[in-house]
C-alpha cells in the first residue's frame, strides 16, 4: 500500500460508544510522495552524521546520560510533571517534596530507558520488552494501580472526564491482542523492505492509536523511537530523543496523530515526524559540539592549573559529566575522599570558575556546573 491510499481504520459499536480500530499496519508499504522522500533523505543523512560524531566523542556514557536526564524530564513534562533537568538531577532528600512525585516518575523514566537498551541486548524490540519497560515506568509511582506491565483489560479514553464525551477512544481490550501482535510484527518483519525512520514514523502512530496501557503509553510510545533506532543499528548508542521537538510543538503533534485517524492523512504525520528527527538530529550534533569545546577549555586549561590535584580534579570533573549538580557529602562518597578534602576540591573548582553554589545556605549546599547543564535546558 501506497502511505498516500492509507485508510486509518473504523469504528466498532460497543455498549454505548464506539471505538475505534486501527488498520493492520504489518502490510508491504510504498512511498511515492516526493516530499517525503526528500525529507527521509534529509533525515538520513542527520541520523548517520549524529551517528558518527557520538562514536568520535571520548566517555560517550558520561554525556548519554545527560540526554536521558533530559528525555525523561521533557516525555514526563509533556504528560503534566513539573519537575525539570536541574531537580530530575538532584538526590531526593534535595527535593521539594511537594514536588517528589514528579520527581520519582522521572526517574522512573531514566531507569525504564537505561533498562530497555541493557535489555536489547539479549531480546528483541517485542511487546515482551515494552511490557517490561512499563512495569519498571509505573513501579511505585502515581500509576502503580494501572496495571504495570500488563497491557489494559479494560476500555480506556483519551480526553473527556469518560467515555461519553471522550475526544478518543482506542480499540476495546478483547480486540488489543490481535493487534499488539500485528504491531510486533511489523517492527520486526524483514520481508519487505521499507526505510527505517518511515517505519518507526508509522509504528509510532500506530503504538499511540492503540494505546495499549491504562497509563504511560506517551511516555512508552516515545521511548520506542530511540529503542528502534539502536535495535536496528542506526545508533549505535541512545543519543536521538524527540520529547523536546514534540513538546515545543505540542499541538502539531496530537494534530498531526489525529489527523492520521481522521483524514487518512498518514503523509502529513510522516512529514513532521521526519522533520523532528532531522532537527532533533542536527541539535543534538550540536550539543555534542559545545560539550567538546567546554571539555577541552576546562580538562586542557583549568584543571590543568590545580597541580598535584589534577588527576583527582580529572576524576571529579568525569562524575559531573553525568551528574553536574552535586553536594560535598556525594563528591566525598564517589572519589572515596574525606569531606573535607571534597570541599577543598569544590573550592578549587568555583575558583576556577566551573562550579557555582546555588542555595545560599552555610551547610547542606549544593553546587552546579552550570555552563555543562545550560546546554541541556
Amino acid at each position: 500500500m501506497d502511505t498516500r491510499d492509507f485508510s486509518s481504520g473504523t469504528y466498532k459499536q460497543q455498549y454505548q460508544y464506539k471505538s475505534f480500530v486501527p488498520a493492520p499496519v504489518n502490510i508491504e508499504w510504498q512511498v511515492s510522495d516526493s516530499t517525503l522522500i526528500n525529507l527521509l533523505s534529509q533525515a538520513d543523512i542527520k541520523i548517520g552524521e549524529l551517528n558518527a560524531f557520538s562514536q568520535l566523542v571520548p566517555d560517550i556514557d558520561f554525556f548519554i546520560k545527560m540526554h536521558v536526564s533530559k528525555e525523561a524530564t521533557t516525555s514526563s513534562r509533556i504528560e503534566g510533571t513539573q519537575t525539570n533537568i536541574a531537580d530530575a538531577l538532584k538526590s531526593m532528600e534535595n527535593i521539594d517534596p511537594e514536588k517528589r512525585d514528579d520527581w520519582e516518575e522521572v526517574q522512573n523514566y531514566i531507569q525504564a530507558m537505561n533498562g530497555a537498551i541493557e535489555e536489547l541486548k539479549k531480546l528483541p524490540l517485542s511487546n515482551r520488552l515494552l511490557r517490561n519497560t512499563h512495569l519498571t515506568l509505573l513501579q511505585g509511582v502515581r500509576g502503580k494501580h494501572k496495571q504495570p506491565g500488563d497491557f489494559r483489560k479494560s476500555q480506556n479514553w483519551i480526553g473527556g472526564a469518560s467515555l461519553a464525551d471522550a475526544v478518543f477512544i482506542p480499540p476495546h481490550n478483547d480486540d488489543l491482542p490481535d493487534m499488539m501482535s500485528d504491531f510486533e510484527f511489523f517492527l520486526n518483519n524483514e520481508h519487505f523492505a521499507l526505510p527505517h525512520l518511515i517505519r518507526i514514523g508509522i509504528a509510532h502512530y500506530q503504538f499511540e492509536t492503540l494505546h495499549p496501557f491504562l497509563d504511560g503509553n506517551g511516555r512508552i510510545g516515545r521511548l520506542l523511537i530511540t529503542l528502534y533506532l539502536v535495535s536496528k543499528g542506526l545508533l549505535s548508542r541512545p543519543t536521538l530523543y524527540l520529547s523536546a521537538f514534540f513538546e515545543k510543538n505540542k499541538s502539531l503533534y496530537y494534530d498531526n496523530l489525529t489527523r492520521v485517524r481522521t483524514h487518512n492523512d498518514l503523509n502529513q504525520w510522516l512529514r513532521y515526524f521526519l522533520e523532528g528527527v532531522r532537527e532533533t538530529a542536527e541539535s543534538s550534533i550540536e550539543t555534542f559540539r559545545s560539550i567538546i569545546t567546554l571539555r577541552e577549555e576546562v580538562e586542557h586549561h583549568s584543571i590543568l592549573t590545580l597541580g598535584k590535584k589534577t588527576r583527582l580534579a580529572q576524576r571529579f570533573i568525569h562524575y559531573l559529566y553525568g551528574k553536574p549538580i552535586v553536594g560535598s557529602q556525594e563528591v566525598a562518597e564517589e572519589l572515596s575522599i574525606n569531606t573535607s578534602t571534597a570541599l577543598r576540591l569544590i573550592e578549587d573548582f568555583i575558583m576556577l570558575g566551573v562550579l557555582r553554589e546555588v542555595t545560599g545556605y552555610k551547610r547542606n549546599r549544593i553546587f552546579v556546573f552550570e555552563r555543562y547543564l545550560q546546554l541541556f535546558e
